[in-house]
């Protein structure tokens, strides 16, 4: 059984447990205390230099980095399922939703969000635009597809799911782009354990906003 290193909160851990959900394979969860610095012990740093959640161990393989980590998982324990399809067009399709998901659309949030969560900086109307623009491209993406990269829910769905249903701590208005609601809604409903492995860590992400967003 793969140990994963996580926080239930965090959006890129959601998506890993999505992922296992999706699979049917149970995970080993180790909880890593960031507030108390565990990340920053000996014995974390040598399985992850750069000392982030999620990290995998499996087999001796220390991974890190959310989206090669479902990638590996599909790879590993769900050879030939649709959730990263072995066909080179198919496959590069689901990826570039992936590398959008962390270049794009989830780092603008983290761009934007972040600084006002752990520094209380002011919102910044030119991070929230370059925002709104990752949603106009993402509705684009879903125009007549009823998930990211096709036809079938992928690895893509769940990374981006996770980064999306964040949205709901803030302002931003996913909702008002139609084809991310229907997608949304379409996920929410149709990711296997969608409830266990990402409604309930988006409470605590959500728990975690209301405590240092009131101070």
């Amino acid at each position: 059984m793969p140990d994963l290193y996580y926080v239930p909160g965090s959006p890129p851990c959601r998506a890993v447990l999505l992922t296992a959900k999706a699979l049917n394979l149970n995970l080993n969860l180790k909880l890593v205390d960031l507030h108390g610095g565990e990340q920053l012990k000996p014995e974390y740093l040598k399985l992850n230099p750069q000392h982030t959640v999620p990290t995998l161990v499996d087999d001796g393989l220390s991974i890190w980095e959310s989206r090669a980590i479902i990638t590996y998982l599909v790879n590993k324990y769900g050879k030939g399922s649709p959730l990263y399809p072995e066909d080179p067009k198919a496959r590069a399709l689901v990826d570039q939703r992936l590398y959008f998901d962390i270049g794009t659309l989830y780092q603008r949030f983290s761009d934007f969000f972040y600084p006002q969560l752990f520094g209380g900086a002011p919102a910044d109307p030119s991070k929230l635009a370059k925002i709104e623009e990752a949603l106009k491209y993402l509705d684009t993406f879903l125009e007549g597809q009823k998930y990211a990269a096709g036809p079938n829910l992928t690895v893509a769905d769940l990374s981006l799911i996770a980064s999306v249903s964040s949205f709901e701590v803030t302002d931003i208005d996913f909702k008002k782009y139609p084809n991310v609601k229907r997608w949304y809604e379409t996920v929410k409903s149709t990711a296997p354990g969608y409830q266990e492995a990402n409604e309930k860590g988006l409470e605590a992400f959500k728990h975690l906003v209301d405590s240092l967003m009131k101070k």
